[in-house]
């Protein structure tokens, strides 16, 4: 697949994953969160079973079972379980823009778990970054103050973060995308599944909104995000495709803007830091022009950080 076709994949990505942001209220006014987070997974995973079945793609879930059930008990279990009870008290621009500083947090949990070298302007970067967040999450008024909504999203962020550098490493390479998705997408399923039985959660019927919202973010948000996603690590990197993060917050603010809810001063002020700093540490290097000509080959070698 072109480069160019998989940036658009990852950013079609993120854009649909800002809309989550969004939908998850109209969700959430009619489900339990866990209940709502199993009952996405458990849709989206059985769509993905029925599309491997159709394309004849075999799922090696037991050969792979501990790479897929680390992966989905931290990428889709864990983050889904933060993100649905997180923003049951946080707003949609607020959740997304604790995400946007990912792209630096993947970069540091990436130099902490696999030694990947930080880059000069990622250390200047991080602090900024840090404190675009904390702007959001703090209110930057008078009363500042942690919403538990907002630290649940923190959480989030970390998990989704780990799961940015585990599939890097765990992910099997000799299995395709859509297979490799699949299975890590059923074990997040059975986790979630698990939870809300333990838990008791309750079930009854949703309303339309709900209903609808919930099935958007099912197949759109889980469904086409994570192929698409995955797709676009496996061949960008953890790193490089988590810049596209940033699209995130662009995205959730337009449909909130667009549904009667501009983001406030704050959220404006917080995300500009946020998304300046990641775009600020992740922004190519061009390469120095040559005082003497090169040979062609040479000349044509480019390094680009991440």
């Amino acid at each position: 697949m072109p480069t160019a076709s998989v940036y658009s994949l990852v950013a079609l990505a993120t854009l649909i994953w800002g809309a989550n942001f969004n939908l998850v209220k109209h969700v959430l006014v009619d489900m339990d969160a866990l209940t709502a987070a199993a009952a996405r997974f458990d849709i989206a995973a059985l769509v993905m079973m029925v599309i491997c079945l159709v394309r004849g793609e075999r799922i090696p879930l037991l050969r792979h079972a501990g790479a897929y059930a680390a992966l989905g008990l931290v990428g889709i279990c864990g983050f889904n379980v933060l993100f649905f009870f997180g923003m049951r008290s946080t707003s949609a621009v607020n959740g997304a823009l604790i995400m946007a500083g990912n792209p630096l947090l993947t970069a540091t949990l990436a130099f902490a778990l696999t030694g990947a070298r930080l880059s000069q302007r990622q250390l200047v970067a991080l602090p900024i970054a840090c404190a675009g967040v904390a702007f959001v999450v703090l209110g930057g008024g008078a009363h500042w103050q942690l919403e538990r909504g907002d630290l649940l999203l923190l959480g989030a962020s970390l998990s989704w973060a780990l799961y940015n550098v585990l599939v890097g490493q765990r992910l099997p390479r000799e299995v395709s995308s859509l297979a490799n998705t699949t299975g890590v997408m059923t074990a997040g399923a059975l986790g979630l599944s698990a939870l809300a039985i333990v838990d008791a959660a309750p079930l009854h019927v949703p309303g339309a909104d709900a209903l609808v919202s919930l099935l958007l973010m099912s197949l759109g948000g889980s469904v086409l995000a994570y192929l698409f996603w995955n797709a676009g690590i496996a061949r960008l990197g953890a790193s490089r495709a988590a810049l596209f993060m940033n699209l995130v917050p662009v995205s959730s603010m337009v449909i909130a803007a667009l549904e009667g809810q501009a983001p406030t001063s704050v959220q404006q002020v917080g995300g500009a830091v946020v998304i300046g700093a990641v775009l600020m540490s992740s922004w190519p290097v061009k390469a120095a022009l040559p005082s003497q000509p090169e040979p062609p080959r040479r000349a044509a070698l480019g390094r680009c950080e991440a």
